[in-house]
């Protein structure tokens, strides 16, 4: 059916109009809450290792959507958790989150981010939250998981006086950190895992471009997996947002690692 050139231009412009309004609405209204479950898996074979990474949760005092996240972690019934930062936006927010965080059903185990240690929240508080669960809040320490076979490393700070840990040999080594750019810290080290947070994905991503702005320490590992000399890095576009409500091409995240 042909249409008149007059009509062409109309519908033109509408849509040009209406593009933009509903992207706009998507980015304000859907995408902030719309969290899908992504699958990640490196083991070759079988796998022996079934956990959960999500991370930046930035609770605000929606516990419906903080409780949501941790039901439909608790559906996937993994092995473990882990959190690599970022619990509350504000330390009066800090209770509720780790109430809702204690009804994870799985042995729970974090790293602070840059947020915890802004709001002056106590570690000694998450600390309990975490072992209550089976796990750990890892503040520059590491553990023996899975019957021993993973060596789980938490590291809040790679710096001159917090060295990069030593991986374990004969052990899977998963190391956490909550900013992305720390794998450059790690010399010649090398993890067969490592997870970090904090980037957000950028939140606003334009097709085939890329995140508008990051976070500092990000670098270039703001989204999904890179494979590194160091070992593979999985940085999570995170469940919360900060410092706006808006997410576009980039919905908040609960990751599914098979290895």
């Amino acid at each position: 059916m042909k249409i008149s050139r007059r009509k062409f231009i109309l519908r033109t412009t509408a849509a040009a109009i209406a593009a933009p309004t509903a992207m706009a609405a998507d980015a304000r209204a859907i995408e902030p809450d719309w969290v899908k479950v992504n699958h990640v898996r490196l083991a070759k074979a079988r796998p022996a290792h079934r956990f959960v990474h999500f991370s930046d949760l930035h609770h605000k005092g929606d516990c419906a959507h903080t409780r949501a996240v941790v039901q439909k972690i608790n559906s996937l019934s993994p092995d473990f958790v882990c959190f690599t930062g970022d619990i509350m936006e504000e330390a009066r927010f800090l209770p509720e989150s780790l109430a809702c965080l204690s009804e994870i059903k799985s042995p729970l185990y974090g790293v602070p981010g840059n947020h915890d240690y802004t709001s002056g929240v106590s570690f000694p508080e998450i600390a309990k939250t975490f072992a209550s669960t089976g796990g750990a809040w890892l503040v520059d320490q590491q553990t023996p998981i899975a019957k021993g076979k993973i060596h789980l490393i938490g590291m809040a700070h790679i710096t001159p006086l917090h060295p990069p840990p030593n991986a374990k040999p004969g052990t899977f080594n998963l190391l956490m950190f909550h900013y992305p750019a720390y794998v450059k810290r790690l010399g010649t080290q090398k993890f067969d895992l490592i997870l970090a947070g904090h980037s957000h994905g950028g939140q606003v991503r334009i097709p085939f471009y890329g995140p508008i702005i990051t976070p500092f320490a990000v670098d270039e590992y703001d989204l999904g997996l890179f494979h590194t000399k160091w070992g593979p890095l999985y940085v999570t576009s995170g469940i919360g947002w900060f410092p706006v409500p808006i997410r576009f091409n980039c919905r908040p995240e609960i990751v599914v690692v098979e290895v």
